[in-house]
């Protein structure tokens, strides 16, 4: 596989990691993801300017977004696939371990891949997915993507391990977001997600949505939601750039609505693939 290394297009193998690595000892870095449909690349424009916030909420400096840019549609003239998802992680480079940042001048460490989305279950999409809630332990500063997902991590385990498709987190009784999505609910025919705090991410694929409901006249409203309103909901779905649009037809065990993907879900999946050019 092709990999974008710090300016170059390389074989996987060549790429060599130093033990020194900021991102390797402190999770000193930021990441992105975007979603190739039909060989494209869906809102790179966004994409590369929520990673210019991220770099700048963590005083990373010296990152060529034009030169990223340039890479990224190199790494998709060798992708062998119509669909799939690029990463992108930059850490504050490699230099002795210390707190401290290193010396100004130290280059960044910049890597890139494409690889083949998985296929899409169809299965869960029409039966939807069972989560659980779980307390928001994370940092203050959620709305930077940082590659220090720990939390995360330790909550979509802890889902896994009982069965359940994700963790919704919970914040003073509040819900924020899940492990790696956003969450939006709808009750009477309202479409409702909390609006982005320092808790929540973001979202690029919350963004679109929000535009579409827009510009369909659907009745949306940016309001922070309980987790109780969202056990009550018609529907609760999630967001991302892998997940794109996922129905929750079941929530701490209980079920949501019909316990089906429900109309609104449904509307809003098909308007997003439309947009990305998946479907016509």
């Amino acid at each position: 596989m092709k990999v974008y290394w710090n300016g170059a297009v390389v074989d996987e193998e060549a790429v060599r990691l130093s033990f020194d690595d900021r991102g390797f000892l402190f999770a000193d870095g930021v990441y992105e993801v975007v979603h190739v449909y039909r060989r494209q690349f869906f809102e790179w424009e966004r994409h590369m300017a929520r990673l210019q916030r991220s770099l700048a909420g963590i005083d990373l400096e010296g990152v060529d977004i034009a030169a990223l840019s340039l890479g990224a549609n190199s790494l998709l003239e060798s992708f062998g696939a119509d669909e799939g998802a690029l990463y992108l992680e930059i850490t504050r480079g490699a230099y002795p371990r210390s707190h401290a940042f290193p010396p100004q001048g130290t280059p960044p460490t910049v890597l890139m891949w494409i690889r083949p989305a998985p296929a899409p279950d169809l299965r869960a999409w029409e039966q939807g997915v069972a989560v659980m809630t779980a307390a928001d332990d994370r940092w203050a500063k959620v709305w930077i993507k940082t590659i220090g997902l720990l939390p995360n991590v330790l909550a979509k385990e802890k889902a896994h391990r009982r069965g359940l498709f994700d963790a919704i987190f919970v914040r003073d009784g509040m819900v924020t977001e899940a492990t790696s999505a956003n969450v939006f609910i709808v009750r009477g025919g309202e479409l409702v997600t909390a609006p982005v705090t320092n808790y929540i991410l973001p979202g690029i694929t919350r963004e679109v949505l929000i535009e579409i409901a827009r510009e369909r006249h659907m009745p949306l409203t940016l309001l922070p939601f309980s987790a109780d309103d969202m056990l009550q909901a018609d529907e609760v779905f999630l967001s991302g750039t892998t997940t794109e649009v996922l129905p929750v037809t079941q929530v701490d065990g209980a079920v949501i609505g019909s316990g089906q993907a429900g109309p609104v879900t449904r509307e809003l999946s098909q308007a997003l693939r439309q947009r990305a050019g998946a479907v016509s």
